[in-house]
């Protein structure tokens, strides 16, 4: 396998402070990656540098362009009034969006992705009514809706129950089958160990990098 993206020496710092320090790691295609560790040891920061949102005082980073990544974040609870449904909040990410009207090529991939996340029933149903479990699905698929080759997801089941932490990741596994890379980042290391195949767990001191069935307890 070829690595899908390559970090290598990076730096991130606030001021003096440094935040990620000397990190370098590859995630190769098919990966299904996990970023874990403590709390403020930089995990949420090695996502914002990998979205572009943040830039490292030294290092380089490899990795397909914006456009070809998929996110999906963390749950955020929608106001009851939000105007749109579930299946017109998934079309957001449409790569033509400028485009006022939907294409017939942009329905036949709206209709293919809700079915793919088990949106079907619940399409025409106002997203901000939905339960927590529906909106990170509903997050999913706007993610993968062009097929990106990555996919990062941010803490996505931090504030889901058992149930719906599952029926989320069970869905990402299928899109790994696929050929997605994933890289998951998350507090809960029984998960990462079901789903994950390899991981960077990230402390104050240092990193290790290694097979999921080396992942720390």
């Amino acid at each position: 396998m070829k690595p899908l993206v390559t970090i290598n020496n990076l730096t991130v710092a606030f001021g003096n402070h440094k935040i990620i320090k000397s990190l370098s790691c590859k995630i190769m295609q098919g990966d299904f990656f996990i970023i874990c560790g403590d709390n403020g040891v930089g995990k949420t920061t090695l996502i914002k540098t990998l979205l572009g949102s943040l830039h490292p005082q030294k290092g380089k980073i490899i990795l397909p362009p914006k456009r070809e990544i998929g996110y999906v974040p963390q749950f955020r609870n929608l106001d009851q009034e939000y105007p749109l449904s579930i299946r017109e909040f998934v079309g957001l990410n449409y790569q033509t969006a400028i485009i006022p009207w939907v294409t017939s090529k942009e329905k036949i991939a709206q209709n293919k992705i809700i079915e793919k996340t088990d949106l079907v029933k619940l399409q025409n149903q106002p997203l901000g009514l939905a339960s927590g479990g529906e909106k990170q699905r509903a997050y999913l698929a706007q993610a993968m809706i062009n097929h990106p080759p990555l996919l990062i997801l941010d803490e996505a089941t931090s504030s889901l129950d058992n149930f719906m932490k599952y029926e989320l990741l069970n869905l990402v596994a299928n899109f790994q089958k696929d050929g997605v890379t994933v890289i998951f980042v998350t507090h809960d290391l029984p998960l990462a160990k079901q789903y994950g195949n390899r991981f960077l767990y990230m402390s104050s001191s240092n990193y290790m990098i290694d097979s999921i069935n080396k992942l720390p307890k």
